[in-house]
């Protein structure tokens, strides 16, 4: 890399920064910081548990946004002396730290960029993810199997709690449903990328005569919503059934008909879930992925009626897939939507998705 390049490229550093502190809102955001520091000590603080854990959650977040963007500031100040000191001395070995360090601050500066992106309502809410395989019997259900341990791979890898809230289990293999619980900052915002269907193309490891298969998997994803959301179900519009759970075992667990499958009569929306170990928590746990189920239906009604009065498909369906994932005959998975692709599929299967959620967002912007 060329001096003049090395220049160029600190100077769109810094043009970034100024922009980033814009839209950060940074003064506010300390004032805020300050402001639920001081509530949090006060004694009265932890009568409520529930409340505590908001306030210290919104800080806790507040306070990762500023400390990201002072260190980056910082990283681009040093990097600067650095530059002044390379074109006096023209060190070779401070030159190539020096580029290193360009490449390295760039690279933060992008994953910070894609974080501000998220900045819609319900973006930095946790996360319910449901997947359910397609037609096809255990092909299918093999499928969202492997579905499941990409998504679980990728939360592991952002530090994100995962919670399995409900699983069916596949008759021969793979799962028939599974709905999982992530807890983390922004999980909302990072998986909304991933709703829709997935394909995939593979030699069968079913098929006894080794033909090439195609396999399909919906996969949803909703909001946790707090409780300033108000979303009425009626109790008449309820059916509640009771069930065995089908996990680990335990106390009470496979003993008792401790799971919970709320059925939503006006939109035949179903929930289940069993993660629990007693039927009252499970209930409440399944009302609250109900009400999400019924949120998240409205918000696609809306998006749907939008999309229709300016002329455009809905692009989410079993018919028009959102990412292929192909092993044979030559190994890809690409993203329908925005283009992007990889060859290293195995790295994709362990989890690596960000450059398609990257690629996704960015597009949603205009």
């Amino acid at each position: 890399m060329e001096m003049s390049e090395m220049n160029h490229e600190l100077t769109t550093m810094a043009k970034k920064l100024a922009d980033f502190r814009g839209s950060l809102d940074l003064e506010n955001k300390e004032a805020r910081i300050a402001e639920l520091e001081n509530e949090m000590s006060d004694p009265s603080f932890w009568d409520s548990q529930e409340e505590a854990q908001k306030v210290i959650g919104e800080n806790n977040a507040l306070k990762a946004m500023v400390d990201t963007y002072h260190q980056l500031a910082a990283e681009h100040e040093d990097l600067e002396v650095s530059y002044e000191l390379v074109k006096e001395e023209n060190d070779q070995e401070m030159r190539k730290d020096l580029i290193k360090g360009i490449s390295k601050l760039s690279s933060k500066l992008n994953d910070f960029e894609l974080e501000l992106l998220l900045s819609e309502p319900y973006d930095q809410n946790n996360a319910i993810l449901e997947l359910h395989p397609g037609a096809g019997g255990t092909e299918s259900q093999d499928w969202a199997s492997m579905l499941l341990r990409m998504y679980t791979r990728w939360a592991e890898s952002k530090n994100f709690k995962v919670e399995t809230m409900d699983y069916l289990p596949g008759d021969e293999a793979g799962v028939k449903s599974v709905t999982l619980f992530i807890r983390g900052h922004n999980a909302y915002g990072y998986l909304k990328a991933e709703k829709g269907v997935h394909r995939l193309v593979r030699i069968s490891p079913f098929d006894s005569s080794g033909r090439r298969h195609t396999s399909f998997a919906s996969c949803e994803v909703m909001p946790e919503l707090d409780d300033n959301i108000e979303i009425n179900v009626s109790p008449d519009d309820l059916r509640v059934d009771t069930f065995r759970s089908s996990g680990a075992g335990g106390q009470h667990v496979n003993t008792t008909d401790s799971a919970v499958r709320l059925t939503h009569l006006p939109t035949n929306t179903v929930v289940s879930c069993q993660g629990e170990r007693s039927q009252i928590k499970n209930r409440e746990q399944a009302m609250k992925m109900l009400k999400a189920k019924l949120f998240q239906l409205e918000m696609d009604r809306q998006r749907d009626e939008a999309l229709e009065i300016r002329g455009e498909q809905s692009e989410i369906g079993w018919g028009s897939q959102i990412r292929s994932y192909v092993f044979h005959p030559y190994n890809m998975v690409k993203d329908h939507r925005t283009n992007m692709e990889t060859g290293n599929t195995q790295a994709v299967m362990d989890g690596e998705l960000a450059p398609f959620i990257d690629a996704y967002l960015r597009s949603q912007i205009k």
